[in-house]
């Protein structure tokens, strides 16, 4: 493998670049993992590898790590400690970095299950939150995640909350939101619009036989009204005491149980 030694190499700069910036990943076409557990997880996961970087010291700590991505990868580096640093977006580096052509397909009626179970992210903005509802959603067998502006799933933080689900799990964009859920209303899925007002449908108490799409909004705002009136339904989860509402993530889980439970 090559050395680079230098911090403004023209790859390292592209790297770091599209680990730090949406409209970088958007432009190059491509995002940033990093991690010995995350990048194999993407070759295993048939990802399309750009190039890898690798300190010495990592080649030899993660040997079985470095096989699975090289295999996958023709374009590998070894670089020093300092570029390592520059690199990394976390505390304790394991000195390993992929740059990865991004793959997202836009939702359509036509490519999604007719029968099957989806969460809709609308506008989530955490990308923690995003990560951790995707882990969730490919734990509990949903057949995919469809997202509507707010966070950029490759995001790194949304990508290490994922723990490889993001890479995994299909997951689809939408800019067309409500000419969505009309398609697939249209095809017989139900879609349902998640809500804190308790005058709504309780989760647990309605038929979920067949295709749902359930859609989770931002965390301040919930579902728009646009969204709302797209849906089929107004659902909540029932709630006691005097929270009035859960953070995106616990009502995703709790919504996305009640979709796979019956």
């Amino acid at each position: 493998m090559e050395r680079l030694s230098n911090r403004a190499n023209s790859k390292i700069k592209l790297a770091a670049s599209v680990r730090d910036s949406a409209k970088a990943r958007r432009s190059n076409g491509c995002f940033f993992i990093e991690g010995a557990r995350l990048c194999s997880d993407a070759a295993q996961s048939g990802v399309e590898f750009v190039r890898a970087f690798f300190t010495d010291e990592a080649l030899e700590k993660y040997p079985d790590y470095v096989r699975q991505i090289t295999s996958r990868c023709d374009e590998c580096y070894v670089v020093t400690q300092e570029i390592s640093l520059k690199l990394s977006d976390t505390q304790n580096p394991q000195g390993i970095f992929c740059v990865c052509k991004s793959k997202i397909s836009v939702a359509d009626a036509d490519i999604i299950k007719g029968n099957g179970k989806y969460i809709l992210l609308e506008r989530v903005q955490d990308p923690s939150n995003l990560g951790a509802i995707v882990r969730t959603a490919e734990a509990l067998g949903l057949d995919g995640v469809i997202v509507s502006g707010g966070c950029d799933i490759y995001n790194p933080k949304a990508l290490r909350a994922s723990m490889g689900s993001l890479l995994r799990l299909p997951v689809y964009g939408s800019s067309d939101l409500v000419g969505f859920l009309k398609s697939v209303s249209n095809r017989g899925m139900i879609t349902l619009a998640s809500t804190p007002d308790s005058s709504c449908a309780k989760i647990n108490e309605i038929d979920l036989k067949g295709g749902v799409v359930c859609v989770v909004g931002n965390e301040g705002n919930g579902v728009t009204r646009e969204t709302c009136e797209a849906c089929t339904m107004r659902v909540t989860i029932p709630m006691s005491g005097r929270a009035e509402s859960l953070n995106a993530s616990t009502a995703a889980a709790i919504l996305m149980w009640e979709m796979m439970r019956r």
